[in-house]
């Protein structure tokens, strides 16, 4: 196993060719803009092709035609490109077809756009949240297989530290159960048969005239039903015995698991919680294991905007209380003091303490 000290954009790209994406789309905004100059270097290397777009809009188009002929297609940006994608997205998902796409986010105020969308109608998507490079080339390879899987898009939600951090790392493919077929793909080998497929947002089906919205509809919202119950992933430590439990997400939640860590061995009865999946969120288990505490914290780097899944969790069992905040750069790319240990180890001592952090 060779590992390599790679920046993550990279290990992401090559973690992403590995899993057969051979298309990507993009148009450049930091700190998005060096996955897609990593794609642009690598995908021509396997006969893939990257295309730097004119705009978002562009780019998710491009990546929708790839993904109708059955490739394994992907697109991303920051969270303001993504806001312009969103009627694709929704469109896409509606389609059925498996995109992945990457939001290198200006820190973690693009919470509720991940995990609730702008666009229109019922849809929801699969949101991977990694913490580290580490797990960033892993849950590159998983969105490609969940959006096998499902037929629906999946996310991976990053930002700066993530995008931009350089760690030592190797690329190992991961093996994963088979797939279903993609029989609904428009490869053009049944033009001119009479056979040819449809794929389209409305539920129109070939040979019948009309649509029937209200079976589409429900069919789509059994399928985000069985996500939902099937692919909620979380991590937690130290929960047991913990009279205050912190609740953080993505490259956020390393540094929590850090000073947790510290104030651990200091002898302080403090646990962590990390949802995986921003959605499906874990709802079940943030609850299992916040009933034996005596109250919860949730340190975000947003106004609040988990904190409200977090209380749709717990429902009022134990406290829940905001220790997180507004916190940036002066280039507003999300690199603020609230990272600072010291800093996350006053917010919890506040927490322990019932007191809340204004954002």
């Amino acid at each position: 196993m060779t590992r390599r000290l790679m920046e993550g954009s990279e290990a992401i790209a090559e973690a992403a060719i590995l899993a057969g994406c051979r298309f990507f789309a993009g148009y450049p905004m930091t700190p998005f803009t060096e996955l897609l100059e990593h794609f642009a270097a690598k995908l021509p290397e396997v006969d893939g092709v990257a295309i730097n777009a004119e705009s978002e809009l562009e780019a998710i188009g491009m990546a929708w035609g790839a993904l109708a002929t059955g490739a394994r297609a992907a697109t991303g940006s920051t969270g303001q490109g993504l806001a312009l994608m969103q009627e694709s997205l929704s469109e896409i998902t509606r389609s059925e077809l498996p995109l992945v796409y990457f939001n290198m986010a200006r820190g973690q105020y693009d919470y509720y756009q991940a995990t609730r969308g702008g666009g229109h109608g019922d849809y929801r998507h699969i949101v991977l949240a990694p913490i580290d490079v580490h797990e960033a080339i892993a849950h590159t390879q998983l969105a490609f297989d969940l959006a096998d899987r499902w037929r629906n898009p999946v996310q991976i939600y990053g930002d700066y530290l993530l995008a931009h951090t350089s760690e030592a790392v190797s690329i190992e493919a991961i093996e994963f159960p088979p797939l279903p077929d993609k029989g609904w793909a428009v490869d053009g080998t049944l033009g001119g048969t009479g056979r040819a497929r449809n794929i389209n947002p409305i539920g129109m089906t070939k040979g019948r005239k009309g649509i029937e919205p209200e079976g589409f509809w429900r069919r789509l919202q059994e399928k985000h039903a069985g996500i939902a119950a099937k692919e909620a992933r979380f991590e937690a430590e130290h929960c047991e015995d913990a009279e205050l439990i912190v609740v953080a997400f993505g490259t956020m939640a390393r540094f929590v698991r850090y000073v947790v860590n510290e104030m651990r061995a200091e002898g302080v009865r403090v646990g962590w919680f990390r949802p995986i999946t921003l959605w499906p969120f874990p709802s079940e288990a943030l609850l299992e294991h916040a009933r034996g505490s005596q109250r919860v914290a949730v340190l975000e780097q947003n106004a609040g905007q988990m904190i409200d899944d977090v209380r749709l969790s717990i429902l009022g069992e134990v406290p829940v209380s905001p220790i997180g905040g507004i916190s940036s750069d002066e280039a507003g790319f999300g690199i603020g003091p609230i990272f600072d240990t010291d800093e996350i180890r006053t917010r919890i001592q506040l927490g322990i303490a019932g007191r809340e952090v204004q954002p």
